[in-house]
């Protein structure tokens, strides 16, 4: 009987062993794996910039310099046509730019910014900002018509602007 257990501890021993080596195999295999996928350059289009300078492949640009964010200070509320019943909209905006030149012109600038986008957002109608592609197209229109005043009362002439994010959109 002391020969059967005996036999079965060394029995036990290669299992475990086997287990651990195979283990340690899966291991560094993923280790492997993981650095082989993160160590590969990804590849560079033409136009844009990486940041050692070098040009690339397609025809896209970078965007330079870190994104930050001006709230504007209060929500707006305004009433749009509907082809059953008016509707009421309350729509938060923070307004997305690069650069701290920037993030002072759109700050110096509020009120007229606030004008501009109010004046957007009243072509608005109450069927079309139902649907995601309405929201989109009032949205892209208040990012064009804020870059155009911007440019026009900014000194270096640049679109101080780079997009209009709605942050809370309610409607009833």
């Amino acid at each position: 009987m002391a020969e059967e257990e005996l036999k079965m501890e060394e029995g036990g021993k290669k299992s475990k062993l086997i287990i651990i080596i195979v283990a340690v195999v899966v291991l560094i295999a993923g280790g492997g794996g993981a650095y082989y996928f993160l160590m590969t350059p990804m590849p560079v289009v033409e136009g844009e910039t990486t940041a050692q300078g070098e040009k690339g492949v397609a025809s896209a640009l970078v965007k330079t310099g870190t994104a930050l964010y001006v709230a504007m200070p209060r929500p707006f509320v305004f009433n749009v046509p509907g082809s059953t019943r008016d509707r009421l909209v309350e729509i938060k905006v923070q307004l997305m730019m690069r650069g701290s030149d920037n993030e002072e012109q759109a700050k110096m600038h509020i009120p007229l910014i606030e004008g501009t986008l109010l004046k957007a957002f009243s072509t608005a109608n109450a069927d079309d900002l139902v649907t995601e592609a309405g929201k989109i197209a009032i949205r892209d229109s208040a990012l064009k018509e804020v870059q155009k005043i911007m440019v026009d009362v900014s000194d270096s002439g640049n679109q101080t602007v780079e997009e209009v994010l709605f942050t809370g959109f309610v409607m009833q």
